[in-house]
């Protein structure tokens, strides 16, 4: 695991993201253990993604695939070759007929993929969610942290970015897509408390995580509401398809942004000053503790899965659950937040 994340700089402050500790991530202790465990077992345990070939879940690939090297199990990813429910079903679907051990999946959207999920549970396999924070048919879900404490940090650092005030606006890969429509609720929630001159123009774009359709749908927006301020980014890429548009259209230091974003992404346009500032987790880590998860679950662990469980890994060493009933809901204080000072310590 080591030789996967020695350059990684993990985020010291979650409420904050203002402090930054760099620290190389270590291989957990409980990770030699995990193939003969309880069962002495290897699992076959498959990561369901989004979308394919996009440089996020190439990151994310990279942790499944360590994580099989570390324990033993045999682990991969798949997902659609473009942003789609019912692919994403269909692969699901596949699975199940293969009799896999565990599927971990990050769903386009919830609704399409609950009926095929049951059925994956009802044939004993187990099911661990990531950015799905309501899912219903999942054993385990694990967010990477509160989702509306990090979308708040992107509107207190747009919002410093924009003084105030002006008109803004949002985008999420789907309007179902739940944890980037908690982001933004919980960025629009922060804006109303704290800069109420602020202004959350048209409906929130909605752009299939892909840089093409953010370019297009932001140049509308721009078109429809020319003084446009503030961009606040929900999906990975509308990073480089903000950054694109205020470099085509000479807005620097005028159009302003803060979104999920990744420096091999959107490098170029921090260091040229067209977007300010990029939050994100590290992906590899977080398919990398799905899978922990699965093992967990799998060997009969499930009642370990709770709050304070450390997972050794940068961001997970300390997981919290939320008030009220979904106790089967975990998270970690994973983010990270990159501008032009520190994008060199990143090198993904």
């Amino acid at each position: 695991m080591n030789k996967l994340f020695t350059s990684l700089v993990v985020a010291g402050s979650l409420v904050s993201g203002t402090a930054l500790a760099q620290a190389p991530v270590a291989t957990p202790d409980m990770i030699s253990t995990m193939t003969s465990d309880a069962t002495g077992k290897e699992y076959s345990i498959a990561t369901v993604i989004k979308v394919d070939g996009i440089a996020w879940f190439d990151r994310m690939r990279e942790g499944v695939e360590q994580f099989g090297e570390d324990s033993g199990h045999d682990t991969w990813m798949v997902g659609p070759s473009q942003a789609d429910a019912a692919a994403q079903v269909q692969l699901i679907e596949n699975l199940i007929a293969q009799g896999v051990d565990a599927i971990n999946i990050v769903p386009f959207s919830v609704e399409a993929v609950e009926p095929v999920l049951k059925k994956a549970r009802d044939r004993g396999i187990v099911v661990i969610a990531h950015e799905a924070s309501n899912i219903k048919n999942a054993d385990f879900i694990l967010e990477a942290f509160d989702n509306h404490a990090y979308g708040a940090k992107l509107m207190e650092t747009l919002g410093g970015y924009m003084g105030g005030e002006g008109q803004y606006t949002a985008t999420v890969g789907s309007l179902t897509s739940k944890s980037q429509n908690e982001w933004i609720d919980g960025a629009i929630s922060y804006q109303k408390e704290h800069f109420p001159d602020m202004e959350l123009v048209g409906q929130r774009l909605e752009t299939y995580d892909d840089a093409n359709t953010d370019y297009n749908k932001l140049k509308e927006t721009l078109t429809t509401y020319p003084d446009l301020k503030g961009i606040v980014g929900g999906p990975m890429p509308t990073s480089a398809g903000a950054g694109r548009l205020i470099a085509e259209r000479g807005l620097k230091d005028k159009l302003f942004f803060a979104g999920t974003g990744l420096v091999s992404v959107a490098g170029e346009y921090i260091a040229n000053g067209d977007i300010q500032y990029i939050q994100f987790w590290d992906p590899a880590v977080a398919g990398y503790a799905m899978n922990m998860l699965a093992v967990m679950a799998l060997d009969g662990k499930a009642d370990q899965i709770k709050a304070g469980l450390d997972l050794g890994l940068p961001g997970y060493t300390d997981l919290s659950t939320p008030e009220g009933d979904n106790a089967n809901l975990v998270y970690g204080q994973g983010w990270v937040g990159v501008t032009m000072e520190n994008m060199d310590k990143y090198d993904f």
